[in-house]
């Protein structure tokens, strides 16, 4: 569907890049020709990435920098280390946190887990990028990873459904402010695009009253080929006029009601089955 140079030129940041849906998109990036910097906790993790991506992709381009994106400080030293070598094109905040449990049973430090990395560390890596991008006369753009939740809320994901929502509220809120900067910024709701590990998390055996894919319209799960090229659609300059948009890519799924059949199950669970599972 794209040139291979498509994205050559652009140097771009995934946060939590190193496993899942982060990793997928990167590797789609550099397919198509980019400078990628990935971040995460694990630098063991980031290391093991960047080594398949370069042996699969001679050539190809790829930095790694740990960072917690829950700490400011950590996020504005990656930042400068980044710039030292040329500004970022562009942001893609992957890095999440969730799990599935009964919303009062959770504790402050569990909430604070989910916001933590997906609402703080959306928000101080889009300005840290963006005050530089600012500073320096340059556009920029920003893409944010969220879920359908932010459109219906989700039973069982409170915290993550809220902590999304405000990535998309100061999505529209910065593509507004700073339009005339030349910065636009988008989220981009994925459905269900397995991986490896966190899967099993989130949709343990038993949550679900039928499998799973019956709650797609299109009755499968996503490929994340497909994914991959709506990320790299909107990186690429062709989709320069879009920004502050929502773009949900679920199959449907979300318009059969929130969620459609998942944790449906769970809201009859005894305690004996959510210690099992806890």
């Amino acid at each position: 569907m794209f040139k291979n140079d498509l994205l050559a030129g652009k140097k771009i940041l995934i946060t939590g890049g190193g496993t899942g849906l982060g990793k997928s998109i990167g590797r789609r990036y550099l397919e198509l020709g980019a400078h990628l910097v990935i971040c995460g906790r694990r630098k063991e993790v980031l290391d093991a990435t960047a080594a398949e991506f370069t042996a699969a992709l001679p050539g190809a381009k790829v930095d790694t920098l740990t960072c917690d994106v829950r700490d400011a400080a950590q996020v504005e030293a990656m930042m400068d280390a980044i710039w030292q070598t040329g500004p970022l094109d562009l942001l893609v905040n992957n890095a999440a946190a969730n799990f599935i449990a009964r919303t009062d049973k959770l504790s402050s430090r569990a909430v604070d887990a989910v916001l933590g990395i997906v609402l703080h560390g959306s928000f101080y890596c889009t300005i840290a990028a963006g005050r530089r991008w600012i500073e320096g006369g340059r556009g920029g753009n920003v893409i944010s990873t969220v879920s359908a939740p932010v459109i219906t809320g989700q039973a069982f994901t409170a915290a993550s459904a809220a902590a999304k929502a405000g990535v998309l509220a100061m999505t529209r809120s910065l593509a507004v402010e700073w339009g005339p900067k030349n910065i636009r910024l988008n989220c981009v709701a994925p459905g269900l695009f397995p991986t490896e590990g966190a899967w099993e998390k989130l949709y343990p055996p038993g949550s679900q009253v039928e499998p799973q894919e019956r709650g797609v319209p299109l009755r499968r799960f996503g490929d994340h080929q497909e994914l991959c090229d709506l990320y790299a659609y909107l990186a690429a300059d062709g989709s320069g006029y879009i920004t502050g948009d929502l773009i949900v890519m679920d199959g449907g799924r979300w318009m059969q009601g929130a969620g459609g059949p998942t944790f449906r199950a769970m809201q009859d669970w005894t305690d004996d089955q959510w210690k099992k599972m806890r």
